[in-house]
């Protein structure tokens, strides 16, 4: 199974054009990939309020780009535009891999008064690989108010340790494919997306820490595959925000324990400038 996940700037290049048919040929030049996890996905933005944009509904544009796959949007932010139409900001997730259940998880948002910020979803896709089901969550946490972004970690631990609570007790009982059905949880679970701190971030620490109910810990993907190298740069390596800014390294992938002995290979691409954000792909055997 490969998967990307990669912040794209509501499809902006660091060359400024905004073009989603780009991004998804660039995502496959890169691999042959199952699962697309995409942040930054806009609908009825156009430029000036996000640079470049022509508005387009993007969620539809990537879902008729891939066909044969299912396209699971999450919007986050929902608000009416001078047009009469609705203006929507979130994530996305697209698979091959059969999809069952789906899941959309709006993250907290606690009052920070005086710091810029946003709603912030995580989505989940629960998808089928050839071993077994897997749930993929992709999200993208917030930038400016670490009071939020704490708080939004907390609530993706809660979000990983609740599955993997119905994988372990939790049995189907309605399963007549009404809205009752209930479907199977699997334990093996996926956490991804632009998380805005740094891998020296004491919250990256809180994301791999162990659960007080028990729940094995998460794993950060780059570190089962490379144990002694340091993550390479993601972000701000061909756009920054001012002159001589330093590089971040802010997208991660995090992997359930039964999945951290299938991690074969975890590459980032730096060579890329369809976005401001480098890709990262994830290879589980």
């Amino acid at each position: 199974m490969k998967l990307i996940t990669w912040n794209v700037q509501w499809c902006r290049g660091v060359d400024g054009r905004v073009d989603p048919a780009r991004v998804v040929a660039e995502a496959r030049r890169l691999a042959d990939f199952d699962v697309l996890c995409l942040q930054e996905i806009a609908d009825n933005f156009p430029d000036p309020r996000l640079a470049g944009s022509d508005g387009a509904d993007q969620f539809a544009a990537l879902g008729s780009q891939l066909s044969g796959f299912t396209a699971v949007p999450g919007v986050a932010v929902d608000h009416p535009g001078e047009n009469g139409q609705r203006r929507r900001f979130g994530n996305m997730i697209l698979s091959r891999l059969p999809v069952q259940q789906v899941f959309r998880h709006l993250l907290p948002y606690p009052a920070d008064p005086g710091v810029p910020g946003m709603p912030r979803i995580a989505v989940e896709a629960v998808v089928t690989a050839a071993f077994g089901d897997i749930r993929v969550v992709t999200t993208h946490l917030e930038y400016y108010s670490q009071k939020q972004r704490a708080a939004q970690v907390e609530a993706l631990r809660s979000i990983y340790a609740d599955g993997y609570a119905y994988s372990r007790d939790a049995q189907p009982t309605k399963t007549d494919g009404g809205p009752f059905h209930s479907f199977r949880r699997p334990a093996a679970t996926i956490i991804t997306g632009d998380f805005n701190l740094e891998p020296t971030d004491p919250l990256h620490a809180r994301m791999v820490a162990p659960h007080i109910d028990g729940t094995p810990p998460l794993h950060d993907a780059w570190l089962c595959a490379h144990p002694d190298s340091v993550h390479p740069p993601t972000f701000c390596i061909y756009q920054k925000e001012r002159p001589g800014a330093p590089e971040l390294h802010c997208d991660f992938i995090f992997v359930s324990a039964e999945l951290a002995p299938r991690v074969a290979a975890v590459t980032i691409d730096t060579v890329t400038q369809v976005s401001d954000h480098q890709p990262v792909i994830l290879t589980l055997t």
